[in-house]
């Protein structure tokens, strides 16, 4: 085995007593680190957790073992009853994509540990985790402008205390500050700001007032459209006063996404916004595009939303293999749908002629090595796709759905991609969790600028 690497000691039909765990640890050169806590991303996120060669003594509920020393990446070390439970357990270590590197049946003083390599395997604790350390990286600033909402307060805690993000957050600063401390919560690392009553407002409707006056607005309608926080937050993103905005747990995605066009508008070369969601499974991160914005796209713009689909994914880590979806594989099929699927991939290879793409692929042969050899057995991406572009708003939303609901995927956006300055949407419906990862990704996506 190779000197001081982490282990994780997990139980099959025993328990602790007996075992000299000490003993293990002296020989190996490691730390005895007992874990607690009441779910995986608790122990995970906690300061047990370090990067320090430690021997981690795990529940002894091998199932939730697994679960954490996958999260982690340490291989495990399993002591079990008998022969029989040793090999369940084992299996179903291996089965959630952890490594097993010694199994014992008796004491541990002579046990022999290999020398195996225990690789983090994706799963929503580990995306989580490392959304928040990567927005940590490279703080920048975001505006939330729904103070009204106890839910943008309860996050904005946890976004403070872990030192994701430098926050505004607009509403009324006295009512914000009181439904906080009945909350139990810390505000004073926030900028609270009552829009309504801000200094800023006047600059704000003047700049509007000049960016919108060939639609006609006048400097009074400017003034009277600064009164909502929308308006006020993406201007304070515009001005750069904040590095990004999210909103829409109080408003719908309309509200939140029209003032953008209006004030930041698009980027260089961008001609649609769209979106994708992060969907996050055991052992995998894939990214679905559009499955927010666009009902009907063009082939022109669904090769466009294939080029910057991959730009973003390739912010959160994926190495983007792009598969532009269609009911046909190749020419297994024929008809207009089929003609707009070749035409999207021309479209993505000359907005970015590096880019690995390809379609029209039926999701199986996309994704299934297996399915994608025997249809497209000279794709480049058939079998290996991570980024999945839909032909439409309806199969993309049902699409990440299907995902969501029966796969047990985690879905992370909708993140807008194609404008100026990040702005993201919140669903009504939103956690506390959904607004923290939404700051994350909104953080990151301005660090990238």
């Amino acid at each position: 085995m190779s000197p001081r690497q982490s282990l994780l000691v997990t139980l099959a039909n025993r328990t602790f007593d007996g075992l000299d765990l000490q003993q293990l640890a002296s020989r190996l050169d490691l730390a005895v680190v007992r874990l607690t806590g009441d779910s995986v991303a608790d122990i995970f996120n906690s300061e047990q957790v370090t990067d320090a060669p430690s021997l981690y003594v795990g529940t002894g509920d091998y199932n939730f073992d697994a679960q954490l020393a996958a999260a982690i990446g340490v291989p495990v070390v399993l002591a079990a009853g008998d022969e029989a439970a040793a090999g369940l357990a084992q299996a179903r270590i291996e089965e959630v994509g952890a490594t097993v590197a010694s199994v014992s049946t008796g004491d541990l003083g002579d046990l022999q540990v290999a020398d195996v390599g225990a690789r983090q395997v994706m799963s929503p604790v580990v995306f989580e985790r490392q959304l928040i350390e990567q927005a940590k990286a490279n703080r920048k600033h975001v505006v939330l402008p729904e103070g009204e909402d106890d839910r943008i307060l309860q996050a904005a805690d946890q976004l403070l205390k872990q030192g994701v993000a430098e926050l505004t957050i607009l509403g009324d600063v006295d009512d914000m500050n009181r439904r906080a401390h009945d909350l139990g919560l810390d505000m004073s690392g926030a900028h609270l700001i009552n829009h309504l009553e801000s200094e800023l407002a006047d600059e704000f409707a003047a700049d509007f007032a000049e960016l919108r006056k060939k639609k006609g607005v006048t400097l009074e309608e400017a003034r009277e459209t600064m009164k909502d926080v929308s308006y006020f937050g993406t201007m304070m993103v515009h001005k750069g006063l904040a590095d990004g905005m999210v909103s829409g747990a109080a408003h719908t995605t309309a509200h939140t996404i029209k003032p953008s066009f209006q004030i930041i508008k698009t980027a260089p070369g961008t001609s649609v916004v769209s979106s994708i969601f992060l969907m996050v499974m055991q052992d995998r991160l894939w990214a679905f595009g559009d499955c927010a914005v666009n009902p009907n796209p063009t082939a022109e713009q669904l090769g466009e939303i294939a080029a910057v689909s991959a730009r973003t994914a390739q912010q959160f880590g994926i190495d983007p293999k792009v598969a532009i979806l269609s009911y046909s594989t190749g020419t297994s099929g024929s008809g207009p749908d089929v003609d707009r699927a070749v035409a999207a991939v021309e479209a993505a290879r000359q907005a970015d002629p590096e880019l690995l793409v390809d379609g029209p692929l039926q999701f199986d042969a996309a994704c299934d090595p297996g399915v994608g050899k025997k249809k497209a057995p000279d794709s480049p991406v058939a079998g290996q796709a991570n980024v999945f572009i839909f032909p439409d708003l309806e199969a993309g939303n049902a699409g990440y759905k299907i995902a969501q609901r029966t796969g047990g995927a985690l879905a992370v956006g909708p993140v807008l991609q194609g404008l100026n300055k990040p702005v993201n949407d919140l669903s009504r419906g939103a956690t506390v969790p959904d607004i923290v990862n939404t700051v994350a990704i909104t953080a990151i996506q301005a660090g990238a600028k």
